[in-house]
């Protein structure tokens, strides 16, 4: 079954970010990657249902959050067993590429898309010999 297991925060001030939901929910951070531009959301204990996730710095403009019309929302990353096969299956299917398949060292495959109303989403493929 292909399940979310992921979200991500885009954040264009991440350490303001971190502090909110730091504070609001009790969220764990944890640095991840490139120094300031990735950290681990644990967002509970394990024993309890939920899924942890990531705040990474913006890639892009920050939007005016004064402005009702764009929705700003979390990105979720939905487990698949065949990164090719989905990938190509979300292109027959209308939607399209927003980032490329990249490696994520030790851990497996990713890549973003546009649904076919432009929302964006994540796949991901474990592999513990991705590089």
């Amino acid at each position: 079954m292909n399940r979310v297991v992921h979200f991500e925060i885009h954040a264009g001030d991440p350490k303001r970010v971190i502090a909110f939901y730091g504070s609001v929910f009790g969220w764990q951070f944890q640095p991840y990657g490139p120094p300031d531009f990735y950290w681990l959301i644990t967002t509970g204990d394990k024993s309890q249902p939920g899924i942890n996730g990531g705040l990474l710095k913006r890639m892009g403009k920050t939007p005016d959050i004064n402005d009702p019309t764009p929705v700003i929302a979390y990105v979720c990353t939905v487990e698949v067993a065949d990164f090719d096969k989905t990938a190509a299956a979300i292109l027959t299917a209308g939607g399209t590429q927003a980032l490329p398949k990249n490696a994520i060292p030790g851990v497996g495959w990713q890549a973003y898309f546009k649904d076919t109303d432009g929302n964006i989403f994540g796949i991901h493929q474990p592999d513990t010999s991705a590089k």
